[in-house]
């Protein structure tokens, strides 16, 4: 599944425009590296998204092309959720 439809349906970021614009600023990372919106998404990969004066690292648990909004936090589990004061350290 394409980076930006998962990060859309597992209802990690509103809209899918804002997921491809954050990966074209480099502010979303695959298991270490930039990833562009159309990066293939597999099961057990590690998402990190940067984004405002946060970082969240999450892993892929379950890829679904559509899932109730109750049941879309169990597409993933959040790995580390970091409040980011100086956007100088990281990665």
């Amino acid at each position: 599944m394409r980076l930006d439809k998962y990060l859309k349906v597992a209802r990690l970021l509103k809209r899918r425009t804002l997921a491809k614009q954050l990966a074209d600023e480099q502010r979303i990372y695959v298991n270490g590296k930039i990833a562009k919106p159309s990066t293939e998404v597999k099961e057990e990969d590690i998402i990190k998204i940067v984004f405002g004066n946060r970082m969240i690292s999450v892993k892929v648990k379950l890829l679904a092309k559509q899932i109730s909004k109750q049941e879309a936090s169990s597409m993933f589990e959040i790995i580390e959720e970091v409040y980011i004061e100086n956007k100088e350290n990281l990665v």
